[in-house]
């Protein structure tokens, strides 16, 4: 990823703190030599100050030009005390960037301008075997400062990319599996309707073009195209539930399950070790069968979340409603303590789930309670 990349615009605070600091450096290394200047040679005095403002100035261009930036301050700081703060601010900008063939040639720089500048200074009197590591680890620190702040930055911005990217792609899958289910709805209901309405247009070709129907016969075909359209109504009422993956195009589908199924569905799951607490207050068995398709799905599914995320708690599978109301059913366990103490991700089992629910004319919502609990809500409108 290019450096450039990983810069994050800089807020206000970000801007004052950064300044004081160059400033506070700016006046540790010049206010002593500031002093004398002033007492001595005050042409020297205001044009230190003068190049200290311009590297400052230069400063605005750091993130465009970092390494002529970093060159000509450095310059500047070899004969003006006040350049020190700017100089060390682009160097370490520059470090950021994190390649090692700019970093060493303009950290030599900065060397040889800390020991000029402090050759010119009048007040100096440390030897520069004090002088020379001291700059040199200033320098070490400041690199290494910016070096920190530049993989930082660089893991932010992969981190940042990396879940955009997860996002694109889960929003990809989703996408692609509600296409996938539509597809197969109309293929099922081509294959569902098809002879129903293929026998509807013969029967009525014939009344339309048979004169020599007698009344008995009018009235049999008239019977004929009334329970095959009956049949379609009722076919297409059932095939509107999202179907899930299963027999292929070429196999024939096995028998739907229907509501009087969950109990069958329960004692398996509870078979394989699962804990399940069923409480209904309707007989399962008079729920129409296109409804009960659903929520057959619905249990199915909230029983394989529950197995694969909390598969040592007590699952509650509560069915209520009736036909007046609609049929709620509500799912629910406790989340387990641990490293998998995470809820169902809304991945493609739930999605497909919502789909079902609402092509069925009604509603599929899951939460956490307050109690670190998983609670997953159907409710369906019952067919009159």
């Amino acid at each position: 990823m290019p450096p450039t990349t990983c810069q994050p615009e800089l807020g206000l605070w970000s801007r004052a703190w950064r300044i004081a600091a160059v400033l506070t450096l700016s006046a540790a290394a010049w206010g002593e030599v500031a002093v004398w200047q002033w007492d001595h040679h005050q042409w020297w005095f205001w044009s230190d100050l003068g190049l200290g403002v311009l590297a400052l100035a230069l400063l605005r261009w750091r993130r465009a030009y970092p390494v002529p930036v970093a060159v000509a301050t450095n310059v500047v700081s070899m004969v003006s005390f006040a350049a020190a703060g700017p100089a060390t601010w682009a160097l370490a900008s520059m470090a950021t960037r994190r390649r090692w063939r700019e970093i060493i040639p303009v950290a030599a720089l900065a060397l040889a301008a800390g020991l000029t500048v402090e050759a010119l200074n009048p007040g100096k009197d440390e030897p520069f075997a004090i002088t020379i590591p001291l700059v040199v680890l200033v320098i070490a620190v400041t690199v290494g400062w910016g070096m920190y702040i530049g993989s930082r930055r660089e893991l932010l911005a992969t981190l940042r990319e990396r879940a955009e990217t997860t996002e694109a792609e889960q929003a990809a899958r989703v996408a692609q599996a509600r296409t996938a289910e539509r597809a197969r709805i109309a293929r099922e209901m081509h294959d569902v309707l098809a002879h129903r309405i293929s026998l509807v247009t013969m029967h009525a070709g014939a009344l339309v073009y048979r004169q020599d129907l007698s009344a008995a016969d009018m009235r049999s075909t008239a019977g004929i195209i009334q329970d095959n359209a009956h049949e379609a109504m009722i076919e297409l009422r059932e095939v509107l539930g999202i179907l899930r993956d299963g027999p292929g195009d070429a196999d024939p589908e096995l028998p739907q399950p229907a509501a009087s199924d969950v109990p069958a569905l329960i004692d398996e799951a509870r078979s394989s070790g699962m804990r399940i607490d069923h409480v209904s207050s309707i007989d399962l068995s008079t729920v129409p069968e296109s409804l009960g398709r659903t929520v057959y799905r619905v249990v199915q599914e909230a029983l394989t979340n529950a197995r694969k995320h909390a598969p040592d708690t007590l699952v509650t599978v509560t069915f209520g409603g009736g036909p007046a109301e609609g049929l709620r059913v509500v799912i629910r366990n406790p989340l387990p303590f641990g490293p998998r103490a995470v809820a169902p991700h809304s991945g493609l089992g739930l999605v497909g789930l919502a789909e079902r629910t609402a092509l069925a004319g009604g509603t599929l919502t899951h939460r956490i309670t307050p109690e670190r609990q998983f609670v997953l809500t159907a409710w369906l409108p019952w067919p009159a």
